[in-house]
């Protein structure tokens, strides 16, 4: 009878976290589609900004969103990616490798001025890229490198030592065997770490404020090394740098919807292909 009461209790208090996170969750969306969604238009959606940004559309901030965001997963992914493996499945055990994870755990609260920083001395500065979506990516790669790592090292861990042995014994090289074998059934794992990324990657300011975001542009970038306009940096300038607060806070309000749809659909096409590899190898 003890036992079920504190069964009870344990699956209420579960159902009531749930409760509150969807909960809150749900409230942040109604309350950006509520003061956003009216903005919402076609001209919205294509245009440049006019007008002092009280007019017009936020179509190169999208632009420069999307590239930034993919600049940096990328970049990070293949990297992040072949650190986990040689770090799972390589690397010697021992005390190095044990402050090497530490490390990148710890590289994971680091805040995000602080790769802002480092983005302005070495990429824009050091290596002369410039204020530029090269610059702005490579940026928040790093910062998206810690989380990547991790999700993806815990996803190789996952997979059952015995798979690997048996795929040995059959001939199998090591990289064949992780290739062909691991890789595949820790994808869905990874996959999680790159939907979290993108979440974060796509709602930076601070790094993109110092190394590839322009305060206001009509037209799109040209190359890489371009400026580029940017969602989170336009809301931030649209709420405490406007000359006309009433019109610009409710185009604010429209570019986080925008802002938060892009994450949704990125996310989106990565749940599908971690759903779909969870129901191959699952």
């Amino acid at each position: 009878m003890k036992r079920k009461y504190i069964q009870g209790i344990g699956f209420s208090g579960l159902f009531l976290c749930m409760f509150s996170t969807l909960f809150f969750l749900g409230l942040i969306i109604y309350f950006i589609t509520v003061r956003g969604a009216g903005v919402i238009s076609w001209d919205f959606l294509t245009q440049a900004p006019r007008s002092g940004m009280t007019q017009g559309g936020v179509a190169p901030a999208i632009i420069g969103t999307l590239y930034i965001t993919l600049g940096a997963i990328l970049f990070s992914l293949p990297l992040g990616l072949a650190c986990a493996i040689y770090l799972c499945e390589y690397s010697p055990k021992g005390f190095i490798v044990n402050i090497i994870r530490m490390s990148i755990n710890n590289l994971a609260g680091v805040p995000s001025v602080v790769f802002g920083l480092f983005g302005l001395a070495v990429f824009v500065k050091l290596f002369g890229f410039g204020i530029s979506i090269l610059s702005g990516s490579l940026t928040l790669g790093i910062l998206a490198l810690p989380l990547i790592i991790s999700s993806a090292q815990e996803a190789l861990l996952a997979v059952p030592q015995s798979i690997r042995e048996a795929s040995l014994s059959l001939g199998a090289t090591k990289w064949e065997t992780i290739k062909r074998i691991v890789l595949p059934a820790a994808l869905p794992g990874i996959l999680t770490g790159v939907i979290l990324s993108i979440g974060r990657v796509a709602g930076e300011t601070a790094p993109i404020l110092f190394t590839a975001a322009a305060f206001y542009m009509r037209g799109y970038p040209k190359s890489i090394f371009s400026e580029v306009m940017a969602l989170p940096y336009h809301i931030y300038a649209l709420m405490t740098e406007g000359i006309h607060p009433e019109q610009q806070r409710a185009i604010a309000y429209g570019c986080s919807l925008i802002l938060l749809f892009i994450v949704l659909f990125i996310s989106g096409i990565a749940i599908f292909i971690r759903q779909r590899q969870r129901a191959e190898y699952g």
